[in-house]
């Protein structure tokens, strides 16, 4: 039995007007760590607050741990951890105080779970005795994280749990998730941070509220369809103007200091294109796609599909 599962969920807002979850159905193993990756509005927030049952979707149904999400919300509350993406918890608490409120919520105690949260807590121990709101980001989230397993829940969610933290903080986060997947927890984790992607077992790309592909990292990134180019030029904004004109242009888009760009016809024609246009000095190289280069021909396939056939 999978962990989670949803089946043909839709979730809309503002009296059905606004569609923020559209059909989506998948499965999440026991002990395995899926990603939800997408951008902010994409639908993910949402996926999450019907899982840990605080909203009630419009149609179909979902399981967590084997419990219906709608009939046994009591249940699940029992099983999950949630950490959502706004620090909530009391900020006029200390560390220690907060971490104490939630075992006590859950009937348990730090000593009881403390193996489980140990080499999290540590860290901030010796700040026991602050104010939680007075802690750095990445402190606030490592705070957060101990309260959302103080209880040893089989299945945590973690809604865009890296947002707003520096990029240490959240290689060490990251550590952590891999830690506590070795203890057996599920790990249902949203984030838009694309390079996150690669860090977890399965990924699932989300735009617009609808779920375009499910795949491990690997899978996503092997089925990308077309040679993909990193080109670069002294002139990048008539480059940009050129490729658009290109007859042998698939997609094209800035990625960092490049254009990253799919052609239909062979390589030394769009180089040929491209001298003929004036870039006497512009790169052009092979590379390996990455997710992020999935997600964005994803996004332009549907909205192809959706009437707009911008390259």
């Amino acid at each position: 039995m999978s962990a989670i599962t949803l089946n043909n969920i839709t979730k809309t807002y503002n009296k059905g007007t606004v569609l923020a979850v559209d059909d989506v159905s998948f499965s999440v193993e026991k002990g395995e760590i899926f990603g939800l990756i997408g951008p902010d509005g994409a639908g993910k927030s949402t996926i999450f607050r019907m899982l840990t049952t605080l909203l009630l979707p419009d149609k179909g149904s979902a399981t967590v741990g084997g419990y219906d999400m709608v009939k046994d919300y009591k249940a699940i509350r029992g099983i999950l951890g949630y950490m959502p993406g706004k620090f909530s918890l009391y900020q006029e608490l200390t560390v220690e105080e907060n971490l104490n409120f939630f075992a006590t919520v859950f009937n348990t105690t730090i000593e009881d779970n403390y193996d489980l949260i140990k080499d999290i807590y540590v860290q901030i121990e010796p700040f026991k005795d602050r104010r939680a709101g007075k802690l750095s980001g990445g402190m606030k989230q490592k705070l957060a994280l101990c309260c959302a397993l103080i209880h040893k829940p089989e299945v945590l969610f973690l809604d865009e749990p890296t947002t707003g933290v520096d990029v240490i903080s959240r290689r060490e986060f990251w550590e952590m998730l891999k830690r506590l997947k070795e203890q057996g927890i599920t790990i249902l984790v949203s984030t838009s941070y694309m390079d996150e992607a690669t860090l977890c077992d399965r990924i699932g790309l989300i735009i617009n509220g609808k779920v375009l592909s499910i795949a491990s990292p690997e899978n996503t990134i092997k089925a990308y369809p077309d040679k993909l180019y990193a080109v670069k030029s002294s002139g990048m904004y008539k480059l940009l103007n050129d490729l658009r004109a290109f007859d042998g242009t698939i997609n094209f888009y800035t990625f960092g200091e490049y254009m990253h760009l799919s052609i239909k016809c062979e390589e030394e024609e769009a180089k040929k294109y491209l001298r003929e246009k004036g870039h006497a000095d512009f790169e052009f190289k092979e590379i390996e796609p990455t997710v992020e280069d999935c997600f964005i021909k994803l996004l332009k396939e549907q909205n192809e599909r959706n009437g707009n056939n911008n390259k």
